[in-house]
């Protein structure tokens, strides 16, 4: 299954922001990746280039690639209402983002990676596509005999922020967890401006 392997860090330097979660060595080194370090001077940049890299931001945000994210981008704009915050609700909607979010994972990778080896179930069925949408109601949890992994125990022992996701619900004596509702976009952590990204793709 195709997904970006590469240093994370580089990726991170390049948008200046750490998008992949913390990282000691990104905080050392905050400027652009290159030959010539924070010392180079770089060009101002075109309004297209700006909104490429807001576009790319959130593709390797969410580990989408090109053609999921186009197809996630087309799907948002048929619905009626704001395109750019339904986007980033599609995003959010994903079965590998929310098992991050839900603690069971320390990262987004790592998330795809428990419902790529059928560790996932959504509804009580074996879900391993890490793409699924999720729909409000719908209940995500850790297959039986995968609950004493210990990359889950880990993720968990750590996982400090999933009682403020406002549109997922936890219960952690059944470890499953509800995706009540699309989030509002204020609610949606993610620095990303949406709207570049839709008047990249409205050119």
């Amino acid at each position: 299954m195709a997904r970006y392997t590469g240093p994370k860090t580089k990726k991170a330097r390049k948008f200046g922001e750490a998008i992949y979660g913390p990282d000691k060595s990104f905080e050392k080194r905050k400027y652009p990746p290159g030959q010539h370090g924070n010392g180079r001077r770089r060009k101002q940049s075109s309004n297209y280039a700006i909104q490429l890299m807001e576009k790319q931001k959130a593709k390797y945000t969410y580990g989408v690639l090109e053609r999921q994210f186009r197809n996630l981008f087309e799907s948002a704009a048929r619905k009626s209402g704001v395109t750019g915050e339904i986007l980033l609700q599609f995003l959010e909607a994903r079965l590998d983002n929310t098992v991050y979010r839900l603690g069971l994972a320390r990262s987004r990778r790592g998330a795809r990676q428990l419902v790529s080896h059928k560790h996932i179930l959504v509804n009580g069925i074996l879900t391993n596509i890490p793409s699924y949408h999720l729909k409000p109601g719908d209940v995500v949890s850790v297959r039986n005999k995968s609950r004493n992994l210990e990359v889950i125990s880990n993720a968990q022992s750590t996982a400090t922020e999933v009682k403020k996701w406002g549109w997922i619900e936890w219960n952690p004596d059944r470890q499953e967890g509800t995706f009540m509702q699309y989030p509002e976009r204020s609610a949606i952590p993610e620095n990303i401006n949406e709207q570049l990204i839709v008047e990249l793709y409205s050119k």
